[in-house]
């Protein structure tokens, strides 16, 4: 990482991050061609392993494009505020962010979709159970995307 004095490598400090950011965009490839949606998102983070899950219909350009490429990258950010300078070149950004990328894989089994809705949900509603009606289950599909690789920055001016 270039700016090794905005890395954040403590694993409390990472979730934190992740737990404000709302939207996860998951950049894909289809030929070459780069394809980014914004997606909601659960994860799980145990040891050193970000895995994040997203759910979608099973079909469409997202579903497409994961079944022949898996790689995808991804990008969440979060506490964005404006920092005016005197000169346009010195504004600058606060924010916070986790930058990273790994494959992608769909959740064929019952018992694992219904981890990755649970904890989708949990992301946002974190004071709710959530159970899952069979035909629900059985109509979403649930992609996983074990992030191999990953950095997480944090650039914060205000005292």
């Amino acid at each position: 990482m270039r700016r090794s004095d905005r890395e954040i490598k403590d694993k409390t400090e990472i979730t934190k991050i992740i737990e404000k950011c709302d939207v996860c965009r998951l950049a894909l490839s289809d030929n070459n061609i780069p394809y980014i949606v914004p997606v909601n998102f659960g994860y799980e983070y145990t040891h050193e392993t970000l895995t994040l899950y997203f759910h979608g219909i099973k079909e469409g350009k997202k579903f497409e494009i994961l079944q022949k490429n898996p790689l995808a990258c991804f990008e969440m950010d979060c506490s964005h505020k404006l920092i005016e300078a005197a000169e346009a070149c010195e504004y600058t950004m606060e924010y916070e962010s986790i930058v990273g990328n790994g494959k992608i894989s769909l959740c064929p089994e019952k018992e694992e979709k219904i981890k990755g809705l649970k904890l989708l949900m949990k992301k946002y509603v974190k004071d709710k159970e959530f159970t899952f009606p069979e035909h629900m289950i059985d109509s979403v599909t649930v992609f996983k995307l074990e992030a191999s690789d990953f950095t997480c920055k944090r650039l914060n001016k205000t005292p």
